[in-house]
């Protein structure tokens, strides 16, 4: 079992793990061949969705059709920093090319600017541009303190997103157990909440998910999989 889990705990079957899992390649450096097999290897495993950056999302749209897999992608990513009439329109566009969710970067200078109206207008554009399609609000919460961690979660759920995560993974810090039981103590049951950024082995994954998350996204999930696989290492 992996060395960092406590006392060994109920281990949820592969598919029940999978359902979790947003299988994602965000590296700047990714080509078609990478997508094609990310996707791949989402299908073969029942992965919830794969997270791509907007440029390969119309190939993993190709890819996963006819696949209960979701094809998702990012806004403002990974900053937070762009205009908000850009980020608005760049999930929109995601949405016409078939992205099922869209995950948005917070602006972060405003919030520790206390710019709250724009803050939340800039998710609030963001939820509009995508219709029915789900939002999810990542946070960076690295570079937050707790008090603004409330704060972005109460004005995202204010926006109408429907997630609030964790990281994005390209900051100095990812999820960890404390900021997941923070999310989800401030929005509540009825908002997601997904632990992403450096979530890399089984142990971690579980830790997460009994802190409170709901999904889980990572470049590493096959590996997670296949070590649930072997009785999660025991």
């Amino acid at each position: 079992m992996d060395p960092q889990m406590d006392s060994p705990r109920h281990l949820p079957s592969p598919a029940a793990l999978a359902a979790c899992l947003d299988h994602t390649l965000l590296r700047p450096d990714a080509c078609a061949a990478d997508i094609e097999r990310l996707c791949a290897q989402a299908v073969r495993h029942g992965f919830k969705a794969v997270c791509v950056n907007p440029w390969h999302l119309p190939l993993a749209v190709r890819c996963l059709r006819g696949t209960a897999v979701l094809p998702i992608t990012v806004a403002g990513f990974p900053l937070g920093a762009s205009q908000t009439l850009i980020k608005a329109r760049e999930a929109g566009l995601a949405v016409e090319q078939g992205a099922a969710e869209v995950d948005m970067v917070l602006n972060i200078g405003a919030l520790k600017d206390r710019e709250l109206a724009l803050v939340r207008q800039d998710m609030a554009e963001v939820v509009r541009a995508c219709g029915p399609v789900l939002v999810k609000v990542i946070l960076e919460t690295c570079l937050l303190t707790d008090a603004e961690k409330e704060l972005a979660c109460r004005l995202a759920v204010d926006a109408g997103a429907g997630f609030v995560k964790t990281s994005t993974g390209f900051g100095p810090g990812g999820a960890t157990e404390a900021d997941v039981r923070l999310l989800r103590r401030v929005v509540g049951p009825d908002i997601g909440v997904k632990a992403s950024g450096g979530v890399r082995t089984l142990g971690e994954a579980l830790r997460m998910l009994d802190a409170g998350a709901d999904r889980i996204g990572a470049s590493a999930s096959v590996q997670m999989i296949a070590e649930l696989n072997t009785g999660g290492g025991a």
